[in-house]
């Protein structure tokens, strides 16, 4: 930006509240520009969605290299940024939800990758033998977990079963293939093969017990885990995910293979900025050949720009895994949207890390979701988005 256009003044802030410091800004008026709308404290979209420009010149303007932006383009990116038939967010990472853990660990150990449930107890039985434990988390990503049994559920029950949970239904908790799912982490948890502590362990300090000490063998994440443990990874530590586990691959509706994937890291452009011309302009920037390359390389993750990524994935087993497994799920890929829109992990996670820490029952964790699901069912000010 600074090079097409010198004269211009460009201040970026970093902050993991954005919704305690941004709402006031807007009911004030004066939002930034532009806002990266992520991570544990974000906004909620549904109670700004009115005041959100939207995308649609963006699509259609040309990058930095002359090329129409959405021809260079994953699909599904104006899919996932609209709500209430307007395009209003930019997702600009591709992102992929996986089980992560170190190739060299495990071939150490004679380790194969679980792809069941059934399986990973075992390997969780394996692993404590060796003084290990299967996973671990940390407080602020205890909905890891979440996400982790939403993926075998929706892989293993298909969109009948992911409707139902997305559209905010009646005993959508209930439905027995989320019911044998949780059942199977809580007897992993049961067992013994979480490492105890979770609760009150700040995430990365948590995710550095598996990256860095392999006190734990496998971590759910997303592909962003990568980077964000990169100063806290054993040397020799071969990063490579494996798809979310199944109940029974024999009978799972979208199979094994299907990945929890979608374009994610959630900008958004307030209508009420000073400069929100220049708002868009910082995301055509982002989307040049070149930034979305330098991004790859640098965060090892790739961009919502297609071709930036080469086949060795800059050097990252982490990375090429993650493409292997995009190309082996093809078109079943799925995402987990109500979350981010009605803004309530926060209320998630006191209920998913009373459950990790063996606190809690499946019956208990299921009446909470299912309660705070139905509160914004029945909440006529919250507006509503059907997702199919």
């Amino acid at each position: 930006m600074k090079k097409k256009f010198p004269k211009l003044t460009v201040s970026v802030k970093p902050s993991n509240n954005i919704s305690q410091e941004l709402q006031p800004r807007f009911v004030a008026g004066n939002p930034p520009d532009v806002i990266d709308n992520s991570g544990a404290n974000s906004i909620g979209v549904s109670s700004i969605v009115t005041q959100l420009d939207t995308l649609d010149d963006l699509m259609s303007a040309k990058n930095y290299e002359g090329k129409t932006i959405s021809d260079t383009l994953y699909p599904g990116v104006k899919e996932m940024g609209t709500r209430s038939d307007k395009f209003i967010i930019f997702n600009y990472v591709m992102s992929g939800f996986a089980v992560w853990y170190s190739a060299s660990l495990f071939e150490a150990n004679g380790w194969t990758p679980p792809k069941t449930w059934d399986e990973a107890y075992k390997l969780g039985e394996d692993a404590k033998k060796k003084g290990k434990y299967l996973f671990c988390w940390g407080k602020e990503a205890a909905s890891y977990y979440r996400t982790l049994v939403l993926g075998t559920a929706y892989k293993q029950g298909g969109d009948e079963v992911r409707l139902a949970i997305e559209n905010l239904k009646p005993k959508a908790w209930s439905q027995p293939v989320i019911q044998q799912t949780l059942t199977a982490l809580k007897k992993i948890i049961d067992a013994g093969f979480m490492k105890p502590g979770g609760a009150g362990t700040q995430f990365t300090a948590a995710q550095a017990q598996w990256s860095n000490d392999e006190s734990a063998i496998m971590y759910p994440s997303g592909s962003w885990i990568e980077n964000e443990m990169k100063s806290q990874t054993k040397a020799g530590f071969k990063m490579t995910g494996t798809p979310e586990f199944v109940l029974d691959p024999a009978t799972a509706k979208l199979g094994y293979d299907a990945m929890n994937a979608a374009p994610g890291e959630p900008f958004i452009f307030p209508k009420q900025g000073v400069n929100a011309g220049a708002g868009k302009e910082f995301m055509r920037a982002m989307l040049s050949e070149a930034a979305a390359k330098n991004f790859a390389k640098t965060i090892l993750s790739p961009t919502v720009v297609k071709g930036t990524v080469p086949a060795d994935g800059f050097g990252s087993t982490a990375l090429v895994s993650l493409t292997k497994m995009l190309e082996a799920a093809g078109d079943k890929v799925f995402s987990i949207q109500w979350v981010d829109y009605y803004g309530v992990n926060t209320e998630h996670l006191v209920l998913w890390n009373d459950f990790l820490a063996g606190k809690s029952s499946v019956a208990q964790l299921t009446s909470g979701m299912q309660e705070i699901s139905d509160k914004v069912a029945n909440d006529s000010s919250v507006q509503k988005i059907t997702i199919k």
